[in-house]
């Protein structure tokens, strides 16, 4: 198995040998990082999607409480006092 053929005759051992040599090719060669990078970017896009989501919650409580107070002053308008 180290690099050589194998052959056993029977097409689907030989199919699944091969497939096998092919995966530990692959995980020896160091072209599996690529799928880490991928998660490490999932992750990423993760802790900003909700540090967003964060932020805008912020915002809207804020701009919420001040359009209560801007309410609260038309309801209680008088001409001859100012909110």
């Amino acid at each position: 198995m180290n690099g050589r053929n194998f052959n056993t005759g029977i097409p689907a051992v030989d199919f699944l040998v091969t497939f096998l040599q092919g995966r530990v090719r692959r995980a020896r060669s160091g072209e599996l990082d690529r799928g880490a990078s991928a998660v490490e970017w999932v992750i990423i896009s993760a802790v900003v999607v909700a540090i967003v989501g964060v932020v805008a919650a912020i915002i809207n409580n804020a701009l919420k409480g001040g359009a209560d107070k801007v309410s609260d002053c038309i309801e209680g308008a008088d001409a001859s006092k100012t909110c």
